[in-house]
Formats: C-alpha cells, structure tokens, sequence
C-alpha cells in the first residue's frame, strides 16, 4: 500500500497550495471553490494517511513486493454477500434524500429514515435469518 498512500499524501499537498492559488484569484468571495480544494486536499490526506498505517500494520501485499509470485494473490480477498438486497435499499434512500435536497427537506427525512433501516439491516443481516453466526 506504499504506492497507494504516497500517491494519496501527494495529491493531498497538491490541492492546499491550488486551493490558495484559488482563492487569492477570486478575491476569496467564491468560497464554494476554494473551500471544496481544501476538503479534497483534506480528504486525500485523511484517506493517504489510513492507507500509510495500514500498510505499516500489515505489511507488504505481493502487489507490493517485485519478487511476489502470481499465485500469492490468489484465493479469498473478504467476504461479501451476493444475495444481499441491503446495498440497493442503501443506495435508493441516498437518491431519495439527494432528491429531498433538490425539491423539498420533507422528502429528505423519508430517505434518511430509510437510510438507517437500511444500513441496521445490512450490519445485522448475518446476526439473524438464515445466515446467522
């Protein structure tokens, strides 16, 4: 992950200086531009610095080494479920709340509601059913 996160930490540090340079050529009064740098920046460096301690606590990935044979990459890489419906009902309450944004903040409410039903059920899907533990 050594790539990974200096490339992450770089493009971090790229955006702060941009993101000065911008808003010293708008006279900082459009802040939705310079401010949006500045969260890139932010969250280039949040995600380089997980991926550098990571990398640390464990250790090189045969993606990583340049003496790593092909077979070192094979088998199981997480568990997923293939059956589970809970993402879609996930990322249908975040098109429900975007469309609250843009129309009304009631309908925001029902796709946020929505959206903890979803994520309660995808976090305890594997503690009851069929394929409790």
């Amino acid at each position: 992950m050594k790539v990974e996160s200096w490339f992450f930490i770089l493009l971090g540090l790229f955006f702060i200086p941009v993101g000065i340079v911008y808003g010293f050529m708008v006279g900082w009064h459009e802040h939705v531009g310079y401010l949006a740098l500045f969260l890139v920046a932010g969250l280039c460096l949040l995600i380089g610095t997980y991926l550098y301690y990571t990398g640390k606590r464990v250790g090189p990935r045969p993606e990583d080494r340049g003496d790593a044979e092909i077979h070192e990459g094979s088998g199981e890489q997480g568990h997923f479920s293939p059956w589970s419906w809970w993402p879609l009902v996930l990322g249908l309450s975040g098109a429900i709340s975007f469309l609250g944004v843009a129309v009304g903040w009631w309908i925001l409410f029902l796709g946020a509601g929505l959206a903890a039903i979803a994520l309660i059920g995808w976090v305890y899907e594997y503690s009851r059913g069929d394929h409790a533990h």
